[in-house]
């Protein structure tokens, strides 16, 4: 079950108050813990977003203001021109698990397309219910638009949804023609899939049109009289420039006149017509070009027993005309009139227990790149670890470093001469104290003597003489692996500078692999759109044999189990089945029954092309009868060949992100980086070290 929702929509004044209030209001029958997020306000940090403050207000809402919103749109858009778009989400996915932790069920508002780009607004939209893993609400407004035209909107929009994978529970059609809206709801339902949910709420005069409040606001108009009735709500506009008896005949009910304020004939019917029988309620008055009444106007107003609201404002009034016409009606707090018409609307229209039953059912297994790593940070964050970085002076390992100790999520040690860390940091205008972090330059250490002892007597049986070890601590891989063994440092990072052997050398000399494990073995994690994959081996073991691919894929299942994916091994091979021969397929094939005689809870599949592993649909046609076929999440290649070039071909092909490698099977985390590593990849090295820490 999920406990959040998505609501958004296409284009601004879509009516998303109407469903908000609706929806806020079914879930507050309930329970009590509801919150209610918008990840992106239109406003400035100096004012308040207008549906936040309605729905705190109006539900009173314990949670504070500042916890309903993360950023505003301009802070939103200066985040991604400087492409930290990663941030933005990261930060958003924080924020609305902090309130998913505290809440029986959160409302999530996506933005109100009164920013820069639509595209933009649309696109972060689809991102940020994907990356919270929520299913979406998508409301639609019918004004001004034919069936045709609002069908192949809500196509089109819920295609968009779905092929990112974010689930549509409903599709909203607001402020459709009234009476047309069971037609409308059968048109949307033959066009649509069949699990989604239609609504259609019909358009409302009295939430569709401005009352004079709103329109005083919006003009910053001076109020003169009826400050008390300006919740009157304005469906007609007239201009009084014409004479009175042609202007009488104009007058409908609810109509707002403008007028210059010289005009006193017209001022006068106006409120004559207001209190008379036969004409209809005047809405109120707005007077244009800076000019007031006369005084005896202004005394006889002042006279009458009932008054409408008459607001004054400096514009001509063509130019009043122009704005009010721009005006759109909104649902503020204290207009509870409104607010019960709306909530009202939502009951009549929507089918509040399919609603909940489909709220009931969700399940998403979509896991999102920036959703896994969000995790591993968490993950890390949990426990702190102490992770030993032996390139301390390479540019890509301190601008990892740089976000590591922003974020909190590690206690690091630099190797490395402190002056040129300095001068480096300096030169990459980072913002790194390194009073924060630990600088040790092997050759100066107190610990030098103690490392190069306990090397000598781990290593004298191999030929190694105390010289030689004191030579060898001089090397930080060697240094920085004695600091895991010797308890001084959680896990090591290493790579960046140097190539995979001297990086993984001395921890197969003496750091040694875990009881029971032959096979040290790496894996990517593969952050695809819409999961993560884990690919082994990709960097260590050239050529396996079935014992080791056996060791590998183990490993790997444990590996995938450790950072919350559930294993489903596919043993690749250039066949599926038993469809195939040859050395190579029985290798796999010979591997694969090593598995299921280790390890019968794993769930394994082999020999088994990629295609078929993945793929849903070729999966059930070439193994209809398989537990992992279409569905695999633990890919484990023939040899290091195929491994290493398939997993950079789907980085480059896919854009997908490869987290890796971690090494797996050693007593203590120690990992490689690429050479070519970016500082990204550093990052996410040092926090998956700092959860293989945790495990050990």
């Amino acid at each position: 079950m999920t406990n959040a929702i998505y609501l958004t929509t296409t284009e601004p004044f879509s009516g998303k108050s109407i469903y908000a209030l609706g929806l806020v209001n079914l879930l507050a029958g309930k329970t009590d813990k509801i919150s209610y997020f918008k990840p992106i306000i239109t406003v400035g940090k100096k004012e308040k977003d207008r549906r936040l403050t309605l729905i705190k207000e109006h539900f009173k809402l314990a949670q504070p203001y500042e916890d309903m919103f993360s950023f505003t749109i301009q802070k939103a858009f200066k985040e991604i021109n400087r492409k930290n778009e990663a941030f933005l989400i990261d930060a958003i996915i924080e924020k609305f698990q902090r309130l998913q932790e505290n809440s029986d069920f959160v409302v999530v508002e996506g933005t109100d397309f009164a920013g820069i780009s639509t595209n933009v607004e649309f696109n972060g939209n689809v991102s940020i219910a994907k990356n919270l893993g929520i299913p979406a609400a998508i409301i639609l407004t019918c004004d001004h638009k034919t069936d045709s035209e609002i069908v192949e909107q809500a196509i089109s929009t819920t295609n968009a949804f779905l092929s990112n994978g974010v689930q549509v529970l409903t599709l909203v059609a607001n402020k459709v023609q009234q009476g047309k809206e069971a037609e409308l709801r059968r048109k949307l339902t033959m066009a649509l899939p069949k699990e989604i949910l239609i609504s259609a709420i019909p358009v409302h005069l009295e939430l569709s049109n401005p009352t004079m409040e709103e329109i005083r606001d919006a003009m910053g108009a001076k109020v003169f009289f009826g400050e008390n009735l300006l919740t009157n709500r304005v469906d007609h506009v007239i201009v009084g420039a014409m004479q009175l008896r042609n202007f009488l005949q104009r007058l409908k009910n609810n109509t707002l006149v403008i007028t210059p304020g010289d005009r006193g004939d017209i001022i006068i019917g106006a409120l004559q017509a207001n209190i008379s029988k036969n004409f209809g309620k005047i809405a109120g008055m707005v007077l244009s070009g800076g000019m007031l009444p006369e005084d005896s106007i202004v005394q006889l107003v002042e006279g009458l027993e009932t008054v409408v609201p008459i607001l004054q404002v400096e514009e001509a009034t063509f130019e009043v005309v122009t704005k009010i016409n721009d005006i759109k009606a909104r649902i503020s707090a204290d207009d509870k009139e409104k607010i019960a018409i709306g909530i009202r609307l939502f009951e009549q229209a929507v089918d509040e227990k399919a609603l909940t039953d489909k709220i009931v059912a969700f399940h998403s297994d979509v896991l999102t790149p920036r959703m896994f790593q969000y995790q591993l940070v968490k993950r890390a964050k949990s426990n702190k670890k102490h992770i030993v970085l032996p390139e301390g002076e390479d540019d890509r390992i301190l601008q990892a470093v740089d976000q590591l100790v922003k974020q909190d999520v590690v206690a690091l040690t630099l190797l490395g001469n402190k002056e040129t860390i300095e001068l480096t940091i300096k030169r990459l205008n980072l913002s790194l104290d390194l009073m924060s972090v630990n600088v040790i330059a092997p050759v100066s250490s107190v610990r030098f003597e103690e490392y190069a002892q306990a090397l000598y007597e781990l290593r004298k049986n191999k030929g190694l003489t105390i010289q030689m070890a004191r030579d060898l601590m001089l090397d930080v891989s060697y240094f920085g692996t004695m600091m895991v063994y010797k308890g001084h440092a959680d896990g090591m990072v290493s790579g960046a500078v140097h190539t995979t052997q001297h990086t993984i050398r001395p921890a197969l000399q003496f750091v040694k692999t875990k009881p029971g494990v032959a096979t040290v073995s790496s894996v990517f994690f593969m952050c695809l759109p819409n999961r993560v994959s884990v690919f082994g081996d990709c960097a260590v073991v050239p050529n396996p044999s079935s014992e080791q691919l056996a060791d590998i894929a183990i490993s790997s299942a444990e590996s995938a189990k450790m950072l919350g994916i559930e294993p489903k091994i596919a043993m690749l091979s250039y066949s599926s089945g038993s469809s195939g021969e040859g050395e190579e397929v029985e290798k796999v094939r010979k591997a694969t029954e090593l598995i299921r005689l280790r390890r019968p809870d794993l769930k394994v599949e082999g020999p088994i092309q990629y295609d078929a592993a993945v793929d849903p649909e070729v999966g059930k046609k070439k193994l209809p009868n398989s537990e992992v076929a279409g569905q695999a999440s633990v890919l484990i290649f023939p040899d290091l060949n195929t491994g290493n070039n398939t997993y950079k071909a789907v980085q480059r092909e896919t854009g997908a992100i490869a987290i890796g490698p971690m090494l797996q099977g050693l007593n203590k985390p120690v990992n490689d980086l690429s050479r070519g590593c970016t500082m990204v990849d550093v990052f996410n090295t040092v926090v998956i070290t700092a959860i293989q820490a945790q495990e050990s």
